[in-house]
């Protein structure tokens, strides 16, 4: 059985964070452990109020995990602030998980900060060089590399760009694309890029959540990144594409699609 550790915040409304990723890694026929960095009042409709885990206390919740039940890879999602990322930074250090995936989670879809503006550097120049692999949007990527990406070699580009600053593979996601929904995985100097269809569909909340979660999967089962990154597209793809329609605004993904 390979164990997958997500580090990452609480979405009380099921369809993001952590709640997110144990579905994902279920459905993937994988364990699931979670730390939570933070609780959330949140819905399809936005973010109401972040309340952040104390660090000892996320220090503790890691501990306990490393020393009884170690994964085979960690996803890292929402670190609300410098004192998490401190743990986590430690943690990662201390135990080395054979695979660390980084979801670069800076703005929730709704446009609220989950990372506090002044830890983006922290998180930056600490956190980011630990992962293997790295999955922002974007905009995120925009933002992390402060430049414009708009067109499919602008994004190119930017991977590498990424891939020289810090030592893992990128993988930019392209659902922000007015074109396409094809994805980019730069891995090893070189661009990949994963085709996909755009579905007509407005519930994509936790898309970011669902798909470094099957990133991890793959990664802990010995898949390569080409092969990761393929697979998770085509999961989360049919997670989008089955339709589900909960709640007033933004909705979630069905992650059980495949077991109906």
């Amino acid at each position: 059985m390979k164990i997958i550790l997500t580090i990452a915040g609480s979405d009380p409304s099921g369809g993001a964070g952590i709640q997110a990723d144990i579905k994902t890694i279920t459905a993937h026929a994988l364990y699931a452990e979670s730390a939570i960095t933070a609780l959330t009042a949140q819905n399809t409709q936005g973010v109401v109020n972040i309340l952040p885990t104390p660090p000892d206390f996320l220090e503790q919740q890691l501990s306990c995990i490393f020393a009884d039940i170690p994964p085979h890879a960690v996803k890292i999602g929402m670190l609300p602030g410098i004192g998490q990322m401190e743990v986590v930074e430690h943690a990662l250090k201390k135990f080395r998980p054979p695979h660390i995936v980084l979801d670069t989670i800076i703005l929730s879809t709704s446009g609220t900060h989950l990372m506090a503006p002044q830890a983006l550097s922290y998180f930056q120049s600490r956190l980011l060089p630990l992962a293997d692999l790295y999955t922002p949007n974007i905009p995120e990527a925009s933002l992390l590399l402060q430049t414009t990406i708009k067109t499919r070699e602008e994004r190119v580009a930017a991977a590498r760009q990424f891939a020289l600053q810090y030592k893992g593979a990128v993988y930019i996601k392209g659902g922000h694309d007015t074109v396409s929904a094809d994805d980019l995985l730069f891995f090893q100097d070189t661009p990949l890029w994963i085709p996909g269809k755009r579905i007509h569909n407005p519930n994509t909340h936790g898309t970011g959540c669902t798909l470094s979660s099957a990133l991890a999967c793959g990664l802990a089962c010995g898949l390569s990144m080409e092969e990761s990154a393929r697979r998770a597209k085509e999961y989360i793809t049919g997670a989008i594409a089955d339709g589900m329609d909960l709640g007033k605004g933004n909705g979630p993904l069905n992650h059980m699609y495949r077991i109906k």
